[in-house]
């Protein structure tokens, strides 16, 4: 079984950033593929990112795309979300989640997932 705390959250300006940190319990992190999901107050949890266990397989949605990455440091147990130009439409709450298996898309979902962080974007 897998822990996960988020870190990083918090208020800034449009066109600002944030580093979102996800930190992982457990020797097997580096077996898990990481991901990133939000959800904004009356909307359904949206898919942000996944990373494989090695790092070799990327994968953002297209609305944060060039402004978001996704990384990790498997000897950190950390996964990271590099948000820059934020966006008003980016304010949600951040959930880090760990699954056994990557696959390319949105669909992709965790097994395990984290508290969250909020993160709000103000114009």
């Amino acid at each position: 079984q897998v822990q996960l705390v988020e870190s990083g959250g918090g208020l800034v300006q449009a066109g600002g950033s944030l580093r979102l940190s996800c930190a992982a319990s457990g020797r097997t992190f580096s077996r898990y593929a990481m991901g990133w999901f939000r959800q904004a107050p009356g909307k359904e949890r949206e898919f942000v990112a996944s990373i494989s266990w090695s790092g070799g397989n990327i994968d953002h949605a297209n609305a944060v795309k060039g402004r978001f990455t996704i990384s990790r440091d498997n000897a950190k147990n950390t996964v990271y979300l590099q948000m820059n130009s934020l966006k008003p439409e980016d304010t949600a709450v951040y959930y880090c989640a760990a699954a056994q298996f990557w696959y390319l898309g949105s669909a992709w979902t965790g097994d395990y997932w984290g508290q969250g962080t909020q993160v709000t974007v103000s114009s």
